[in-house]
């Protein structure tokens, strides 16, 4: 059981948070699989377990963990042009496929362009695009990074509920044993900045280059 992250947030600025990161926020999370439709097909994916077992080594040693930290770093520099100019350009140079810097700039620009009501945020990766407004709105670092993370995982377990196919109680088991490593992730990102993004989560990389020839495909990445 992880422990240590308290969380305090202002009711409204919490819907706020639920909003942003709701399925149904117009960012196009649907239309990417984060290289999942080539893992399935290759069979590296085929069940729940197999699901539940890569996407924990994507959020401890690959996209998640690194967004986690480009998040903070947004937040903390959400007042400093310039650094926050550094952290968009060090989290699109670190995407390690072009399909997933595809991913996460369009759905950043799509965020920010969606945000408008709430005051708009920068077009940037998503991580840092939410991670600029939540601190516009007085939103934490913590509550934002879990919002994320949760959001990153279902995304993912709903492409491999498609993909596989699973069913969606399957998905939801799927969902509930992440809980863990998501908060995990959530609380060891405190202590990180841009000094500690990088990963090894080869397969998952390879399966992000090879989408991008794979002959039938459902998804964008």
């Amino acid at each position: 059981m992880i422990t240590g992250i308290i969380m305090i947030i202002d009711p409204s600025a919490f819907l706020h948070l639920l909003t942003w990161l709701s399925p149904a926020f117009p960012t196009g999370a649907f239309a990417y699989s984060h290289g999942l439709e080539w893992a399935v097909g290759a069979g590296d994916v085929t069940d729940g377990e197999s699901l539940r077992a890569w996407l924990a080594d994507l959020l401890h040693h690959g996209g998640g963990r690194n967004d986690a930290i480009l998040l903070r770093a947004a937040h903390q520099a959400s007042a400093n042009p310039m650094r926050l100019e550094e952290v968009a350009a060090i989290g699109a140079a670190i995407a390690p496929a072009a399909e997933r810097r595809a991913e996460t700039l369009t759905q950043g620009a799509a965020f920010a362009k969606a945000a408008a009501p709430w005051g708009g945020s920068v077009a940037a990766p998503l991580p840092v695009a939410l991670g600029v407004l939540a601190a516009r709105h007085g939103i934490g670092e913590d509550a934002a990074v879990i919002g994320y993370l949760h959001a990153f995982a279902a995304n993912l377990v709903s492409a491999g509920v498609r993909l596989i196919p699973l069913g969606q109680s399957a998905g939801l088991a799927v969902l509930a044993a992440l809980e863990q490593d998501l908060l995990a992730i959530a609380f060891e990102s405190r202590g990180q900045d841009l000094d500690d993004l990088g990963g090894a989560c080869f397969r998952a990389d390879i399966a992000a280059m090879r989408h991008e020839t794979q002959y039938t495909r459902l998804f964008r990445s």
